[in-house]
């Protein structure tokens, strides 16, 4: 394991990794799948949402459904501002020989999965094999945060987001959010069924959150000298695509430890891997049956779909993989149980889009963390 210190955070930009389903047994690889078409917020079966001004983004304190763009105007906290005291970097690296909970998979190049003759709804993958990673976590520290003392922490997924770290610096300084930490945690590569990242973020299991609990988060505070706190109200889980099922996966499976969940183009499809019968439509089971079925957990989700999402990029005719459908009816599940959320249905994006995050992070962050006790400002 090794260790990199940066003076200051950076810039980089997340989105990647995006959680797709492959098809076929075997090459040759199916061709690109075209640009899904714009779809229409108010389209029937979609929820009632309320639409802001163009270049507006909904208020940082209001549940609900609510429609934005097509303009996505650079948030001002996504900015360096001089005078604001910028947070120290650490990059640190784990392998997966150290790893006692994922030692690490693979699918071989050039294959796929094959839909199981007696079940259209399941993907066998045969060329999947053990294989060893080496997984990046980049860890914020802000200049606010008192050595010794239990920080409230940010979980992100798939690698290094300079853009997180720089809309903290800014949040911090204005109080709209705790002095928190922010843990990036590198995936352990690949994509979908067979792979370790599909392993990791789209079975519907607490083992993902486990891992982060005891191989993650002690070396964290081992490597960066920072404490964490154990309150699960002071923890959130964030990420994009399959990053973003992991985040709700991980607190919907462990209330105990994370209440907070951010989730950009979330994948709430058909792509766990390996098949469970418990859940056997994966994340799509969120709002199947799962969330409605479940008595309410105490989670506050924000959470975004782009007009231009993910629509059944894949031979599986299962109807449970578009990622428009999925998001809507995750929200049309949470306002059932009475949830505190907030879904953004951003106009002119597509899936994890680049322009819609730098609009909207500052205020996804500051509605995640309401409630939560921030220095000088008393909670609503």
């Amino acid at each position: 394991m090794k260790k990199k210190f940066l003076s200051t955070a950076f810039s980089i930009s997340l989105l990647a990794g995006v959680g797709l389903v492959m098809a076929a047994d075997a090459p040759p690889a199916p061709k690109a799948r075209p640009t899904p078409s714009s779809r229409d917020p108010n389209t029937p079966g979609y929820v009632t949402a309320k639409e802001v001004p163009d270049g507006a983004v909904p208020p940082a304190d209001a549940d609900g459904n609510f429609i934005i763009g097509p303009t996505h105007t650079r948030a001002p906290e996504m900015n360096v501002r001089e005078g604001v005291p910028q947070g120290m970097v650490v990059n640190l690296s784990m392998k997966s020989t150290d790893s006692k909970i994922y030692p690490g998979i693979m699918r071989e190049p050039k294959t796929f999965g094959a839909i199981d003759p007696t079940d259209p709804v399941k993907l066998n993958v045969t060329t999947s094999h053990p294989a060893p990673y080496t997984r990046k976590v980049g860890v914020y520290i802000p200049k606010q945060y008192v050595p010794g003392t239990a920080a409230p922490f940010i979980v992100g997924a798939d690698g290094i987001d300079g853009s997180l770290f720089k809309a903290l610096d800014n949040l911090i300084a204005e109080h709209k959010v705790p002095v928190m930490i922010g843990i990036s945690i590198g995936n352990g590569s690949g994509d979908a069924q067979g792979s370790e990242r599909g392993l990791e973020y789209d079975t519907m299991s607490g083992l993902y959150a486990e891992f982060v609990e005891k191989e993650v988060l002690p070396f964290v505070e081992s490597e960066c000298k920072v404490k964490l706190t154990k309150n699960p109200d002071g923890r959130a889980t964030m990420g994009c695509s399959s990053g973003a099922s992991c985040a709700l996966i991980m607190a919907w499976y462990h209330p105990d430890l994370y209440h907070r969940v951010l989730s950009f183009s979330g994948t709430f499809v058909n792509q766990q891997w390996p098949y469970n019968a418990e859940t056997p439509h994966g994340a799509w089971g969120f709002h199947e049956s799962l969330i409605a079925n479940t008595p309410a957990k105490p989670l506050r989700i924000w959470m975004e779909v782009g007009d231009r999402d993910l629509l059944n990029p894949n031979v599986m005719k299962d109807n449970m993989h578009d990622w428009v459908v999925a998001n809507e009816n995750t929200a049309k599940a949470l306002a059932g149980k009475g949830y505190h959320y907030q879904f953004v249905f951003a106009k002119n994006a597509g899936h994890c889009d680049g322009a819609m995050k730098q609009q909207t992070l500052p205020e996804a962050l500051e509605y995640v963390w309401k409630g939560y006790p921030v220095e000088g400002i008393q909670p609503k």
